[in-house]
């Protein structure tokens, strides 16, 4: 078939601007983009297991952190982006969100001591003397190595909340679904007093997530009924939720008194590296509830005996293995928790070996304690279910979080206006 020269260009403008739509709508995600860089992080300074969260003025400081395999000292710069509530990058210019410079190069790094694989670890403290944030929502700092922007090599993601609205919460067993069996409701009320509403439907965008997942998270929620100041979520189908299970827990921060669910922890000569074979996950899916403290999916790196696990953690690999014998052809079983990113991005699955009857899936992690479970995804499916490993009951005490923003009529940003932590109790 002839193509012209015109339409021939024609068609590669068409695709340049494909291209570009694309890449301007790519969402941010805390996560590395390359092999070398392991355990990217963002922890509220002082709190590792805090949401990475900080007050707008508050005075926090939130630490990025990151791994990247070898002693070779490298330079790291990065760039903070302004992010909408769907953490695609926002229209503003640098100016409008960040007091300071908005890029730099991360000079606090320090080696490996005494492990046997060799990393350097790099942090960044934000805000700082340099670098402080003008406004709320949601921010993504996209690290480079020696400035090639075009080649990222991690993504960091965080919120700044400027509190303008008063969030009150529940968490209920009971919902339209079923009562008291395999799934909760939440319902919240939000007080917007301080905030110059005129259209609750079209200048709010909620999100609520379930542990910080974003496979099963209730996006761009609307109230259910609406009066002056007061904008309720009550009996929405859209915040039920799976209940699920508490999350299993693995601690491998020693390599001689190493924590239940561990088998054995063992060194291989042969590549130089330690191997940690977990206990077989038996199903939990017909078990009933039975609980377990946990730490809702996330993680911290921790080497016991050292007050400097920043430098002195060892990697090693975790074999995880699932036994089941009625092997579903029809999806996919992933390993859930925020090591993994919590289902936000892709992440290779689990594979099923016909020998020992298990799904199975190596991970290489860094020392310390972990939370984990076994989620699986139907093929067309776009939220994960718990039930086919974990089972799903209503005691399960998960952590919710309510996100408010704030997009008034002729504003180019969504203000992160409100943040609500809950757990369901007893």
């Amino acid at each position: 078939m002839h193509i012209s020269f015109r339409t021939y260009r024609l068609l590669l403008l068409l695709g340049f601007w494909f291209c570009t739509v694309s890449a301007l709508a790519e969402r941010y995600y805390t996560r590395s983009l390359v092999s070398n860089i392991k355990t990217v992080k963002a922890d509220l300074q002082g709190s590792p297991l805090s949401d990475p969260i900080i007050t707008l003025g508050g005075g926090e400081q939130l630490l990025l952190s990151f791994d990247e395999m070898s002693y070779n000292t490298k330079t790291f710069n990065y760039s903070i982006v302004h992010c909408n509530a769907d953490w695609t990058p926002s229209e503003l210019s640098e100016v409008e969100y960040i007091n300071g410079a908005y890029s730099g190069t991360i000079d606090d790094y320090e080696q490996s001591v005494s492990t046997t694989v060799l990393y350097t670890n790099y942090q960044l403290l934000l805000p700082n003397d340099d670098v402080d944030f003008k406004i709320s929502g949601n921010y993504a700092v996209v690290v480079y190595e020696d400035n090639d922007r075009e080649h990222p090599v991690a993504t960091i993601c965080f919120s700044v909340v400027d509190p303008l609205v008063a969030i009150e919460a529940d968490v209920r067993s009971n919902t339209d679904v079923e009562l008291s069996r395999r799934f909760q409701q939440v319902d919240f009320t939000l007080d917007t007093d301080g905030v110059e509403l005129s259209d609750p439907f079209s200048e709010l965008k909620v999100f609520v997530l379930q542990n910080g997942r974003y496979d099963n998270a209730a996006t761009n929620l609307k109230p259910t009924y609406t009066s002056l100041g007061k904008h309720s979520y009550v009996n929405n189908p859209q915040l039920i939720f799976e209940g699920g299970n508490e999350y299993r827990s693995i601690d491998f921060s020693s390599v001689y008194t190493y924590g239940s669910g561990i088998q054995q922890i063992s060194f291989d000569k042969q590549d130089e590296v330690y191997h940690v074979e977990l206990l077989p996950d038996v199903p939990r899916n017909e078990d009933g509830y039975s609980f377990m403290f946990d730490a809702d999916g996330k993680y911290v790196i921790n080497r016991q005996h050292s007050d400097y696990s920043r430098s002195e953690a060892d990697y090693m690999w975790v074999h995880f293995s699932v036994p089941k014998e009625d092997i579903r052809f029809d999806g996919l079983l992933y390993v859930l928790g925020s090591m993994q990113g919590n289902m936000q991005y892709q992440i290779a699955p689990m594979d099923y070996n016909f020998e020992t009857r298990c799904y199975e899936k190596s991970l290489f992690l860094k020392q310390g304690g972990y939370n984990y479970m076994y989620l699986f995804f139907q093929k067309g499916e776009t939220k994960g279910t718990l039930q086919y490993i974990e089972g799903s009951y209503w005691q399960t005490l998960n952590t919710y979080q309510i996100l408010v923003y704030y997009c008034p009529r002729g504003s180019r940003y969504d203000q992160l206006i409100g943040v609500k932590e809950l757990k369901k109790s007893f």
